[in-house]
């Protein structure tokens, strides 16, 4: 979930083509899977938005994924 999101605020910083189906099919997947951080918060920049928006739910995924492989590896 990371990895798809981290993408997007890449093809978001890189300004990549809009139009493309694969730009497109992640732009779709980071929204959905960011959805609770999608435009927290309010900068004046629209890619501090998405830098802090989507890189905020980036870092709970890992984390969150972090402690349940951690968890399930002690099993």
């Amino acid at each position: 979930m990371a990895v798809i999101i981290g993408l997007w605020i890449l093809m978001y910083l890189l300004e990549a083509n809009r139009a493309n189906d694969l730009v497109g099919f992640v732009k779709d997947a980071a929204r959905w899977l960011a959805g609770w951080s999608y435009d927290l918060f309010t900068f004046d920049d629209e890619w501090a938005r998405v830098v802090s928006g989507y890189g905020l739910a980036a870092a709970v995924y890992l984390f969150v994924g972090h402690a349940v492989a951690g968890r399930i590896r002690r099993l």
